[in-house]
């Protein structure tokens, strides 16, 4: 791994644990042992280095999505991959992430959110086409408009001042966000079909 990504992959993980305005360039340098000097030859400065972590993480973020994509079986199945995979994401991530990156760093909140926004509906939309070929949606059902709604509801989910986590479990949110569009959605066979996952899971996690 070159010094760069090195300190694009520490620096994102200060970021996950504490926020990024309590995180300083110095607590940077210090976790990864080296000088402010050696990370000023590669970041401009702090915004430089955010703005980079954000288009890492975006990459990685879609890879992922893909061969969530290409390993799920039908669209039901890669709905709740998806959501596992958020769920655990946000494990990860202290509340005030995101609030910071909005506030303090709004390029970089941008360009993440206009990159997800297309890539969600687009990947929904091919979700929902999937999902009515394999007569597990509603067949009546507007792909792209169905795409839309959750495409802006998704956002809703990570929003602190919508859903504080010293009230809201994340996990608890997305999983009702799931329910509701699964069961508007859903044919009957796609119903059954949610319900055996749903208690596969549960069998597993306890």
């Amino acid at each position: 791994m070159s010094t760069k990504q090195k300190i694009i992959e520490e620096s994102s993980e200060l970021f996950m644990r504490y926020g990024i305005r309590s995180v300083s360039m110095n607590d940077v340098a210090s976790k990864l042992g080296i000088s402010k000097k050696t990370i000023y030859q590669y970041f401009e400065n702090k915004d430089d280095l955010v703005q980079q972590i954000t288009v890492d993480f975006i990459q990685k973020d879609l890879a992922i999505f893909n061969e969530i994509r290409e390993q799920s079986s039908n669209s039901i199945e890669q709905l709740l991959n998806f959501a596992q995979y958020l769920m655990e994401m946000l494990r990860k991530v202290s509340p005030s992430l995101m609030y910071d990156l909005h506030k303090y760093h709004k390029n970089s909140w941008c360009q993440m959110e206009e990159v997800h926004k297309q890539y969600i509906y687009t990947t929904i939309k091919e979700n929902i086409e999937r999902g009515q070929a394999q007569d597990i949606y509603r067949k009546e059902m507007d792909a792209e408009i169905a795409a839309r709604l959750y495409m802006a509801t998704s956002y809703a989910v990570m929003e602190e001042d919508l859903f504080p986590s010293k009230e809201f479990k994340k996990d608890k949110v997305i999983q009702e966000f799931m329910h509701q569009f699964i069961h508007g959605w859903a044919s009957d066979k796609g119903i059954e079909l949610w319900k055996e996952y749903v208690a596969a899971q549960q069998t597993i996690e306890n």
